[in-house]
């Protein structure tokens, strides 16, 4: 089976859900990260934090440069991201729509490369 990341984005600015809604909406990622794991479509997941706190790393002429902050200026980030196994594109999308359900979120959906690919 090919594996897909499943990428959920946030729009910077936008205004987060309140309490309850938040609590909802872990209790529905929770609810679909356990079926993707009954059905075997489950490799990892993950929740990250804002993107202001990121460090990015570059290595130049063998000099590393370390600054602050998200490497793209971006209104949009990743928020989180599932890693699944599925058998198409068409079941990695039915599994995004799913999971975009559960985390209120836009899902983005790419193929890893096969290593024949790579």
């Amino acid at each position: 089976m090919k594996q897909y990341l499943l990428s959920v984005y946030h729009v910077e600015g936008e205004q987060m859900p309140s309490g309850d809604n938040m609590q909802a909406i872990f209790d529905n990622v929770d609810k679909f990260n356990q079926e993707l794991q009954a059905s075997g479509a489950w490799v990892f997941a993950g929740g990250l934090f804002p993107p202001d706190i990121a460090t990015v790393v570059r290595v130049t002429d063998g000099d590393v440069v370390t600054t602050d902050g998200p490497f793209a200026e971006s209104k949009e980030h990743i928020g989180g991201f599932w890693v699944i196994k599925a058998p198409d594109l068409d079941a990695a999308l039915a599994l995004a729509q799913q999971g975009a359900a559960a985390c209120a979120q836009p899902v983005e959906v790419r193929p890893f490369q096969d290593e024949a690919e790579g």
